[in-house]
């Protein structure tokens, strides 16, 4: 077996453990001290941990036992598929992330991943995997665009706009001046989805060209399946300052990552297509409830990014655009559509002593009437009886529209 750090393979038996996802293990490595302390608790101090309760702390001490042979049986072939693992204590560890409230323990890396310089400025690109030619034509604009800028572009390797990302990326590298690019992958790195890609997977972990990395959080042999993307969407997010969706229809996966991108307080961006083009219509959709920024040109990100990389760089990122609320609770995902439709009333909020500003709902105009002061989202989410949900939607539209501000962890107007 393969040496790793004694809490590297703590972490990785952890993960390995049924019953456990992100958030639980963050919660038991914070209540235990550390992820070797974590796998030496009882059944009895499993159940202090919120969200285990009898049964499943007994299930889960029971996979503590296995954990260390399925360990073994992995860095084994880590090592035959040339997969590093990355802790999140690691120094390496990509620190936009980091920042998140369910961020993986343990990620899995093929190829060369480098946040700390090459990668450490990244945009998402995403869209639909039933593109038309307008799709893959302006995805391959704004890749080479950002890629040329000297920006990381991150996507999910499928079909359609992600497979043109990666593919554009690749396609501005010049000897000495490589293009990266970073493939978060829904299944683990033991396998290649889609297959059809298995070039583009080789190209993009080529060592000579330096050019990206295959990146997953989930156990090598994970096959492909449905509820893997979702996560998936998340990292994507996570991993970069912003996220453009190119062309995304109405239940376009494209979309939960840019709600993902959202709730992380980072940039969302959209491009307007046919108004008659079904492929366009989950983007125009994004457009029209203000839950994106439209974008034409390349540059229109690139300068948008400018105060994310600023913070990013001084080290100040997390204080000015982290996650809205606390999102983690017993799950590792969640799901809530409210982004891109119009928000209903606040059921028990004060209504505003006039007809709420031209273009804002009553609950945005409730939340702009409360901030006479700078407040705390827990606090704007008490004074207006707002769950959690529909407020993190309403002050996304109105950070888009420049109506509402942070600094650290209050929200103030602009």
């Amino acid at each position: 077996m393969p040496n790793v750090a004694p809490q590297t393979l703590a972490l990785l038996r952890l993960t390995l453990t049924p019953g456990l996802g992100p958030t639980l293990i963050s919660r038991l490595v914070s209540g235990a001290g550390s992820p070797s302390a974590a796998l030496e608790l009882s059944p009895t101090g499993l159940r202090r941990i919120k969200g285990i309760g009898p049964d499943r702390a007994r299930s889960i001490h029971e996979g503590f036992g296995a954990s260390a042979d399925a360990a073994a049986r992995e860095l084994d072939l880590a090592d035959k598929l040339g997969v590093w693992l990355l802790a999140a204590d690691d120094p390496a560890y990509p620190e936009l992330l980091g920042e998140l409230p369910d961020a993986p323990p343990l990620l899995y890396v093929q190829g060369s991943l480098d946040p700390v310089d090459a990668d450490r400025f990244a945009v998402g690109i995403v869209g639909s995997r039933s593109c038309t030619p307008y799709g893959l034509e302006q995805t391959a604009r704004f890749a080479a665009a950002f890629a040329q800028a000297g920006l990381t572009v991150v996507s999910g390797s499928a079909r359609g706009i992600d497979t043109a990302a990666h593919s554009a990326t690749l396609r501005t590298s010049r000897p000495g001046r490589p293009s990266r690019t970073i493939a978060v992958l829904g299944c683990g790195l033991g396998h290649r989805y889609p297959p059809e890609n298995a070039a583009l997977f080789d190209a993009i972990i080529a060592q000579a060209g330096v050019r990206g990395a295959l990146v997953s959080e989930l156990p090598l042999d994970t096959p492909p399946s449905a509820e893997n993307f979702p996560a998936r969407n998340r990292l994507i997010a996570g991993l970069t300052l912003g996220v453009l969706v190119v062309e995304a229809g109405r239940r376009s996966g494209a979309l939960i990552t840019a709600k993902d991108a959202a709730e992380q307080g980072r940039e969302v961006f959209a491009l307007p297509g046919r108004v008659d083009s079904a492929a366009s219509e989950g983007s125009l959709d994004l457009l029209k409830a203000g839950g994106a920024q439209l974008v034409t040109h390349p540059e229109d990100v690139i300068q948008a990014l400018e105060s994310q990389t600023r913070h990013h760089h001084a080290g100040t990122h997390a204080a000015r655009f982290s996650p809205v609320g606390d999102t983690s609770d017993t799950s590792d995902t969640g799901s809530d559509d409210r982004l891109f439709s119009p928000a209903a009333p606040p059921s028990s909020a004060p209504p505003p002593s006039a007809a709420a500003p031209i273009g804002l709902t009553s609950a945005q105009a409730s939340i702009l009437a409360a901030l006479d002061a700078p407040r705390s989202v827990e606090d704007l989410a008490r004074t207006l009886g707002l769950d959690s949900g529909q407020l993190r939607a309403e002050l996304t539209v109105l950070e888009v529209r420049r109506r509402v501000k942070r600094r650290g962890s209050l929200l103030e107007r602009s």
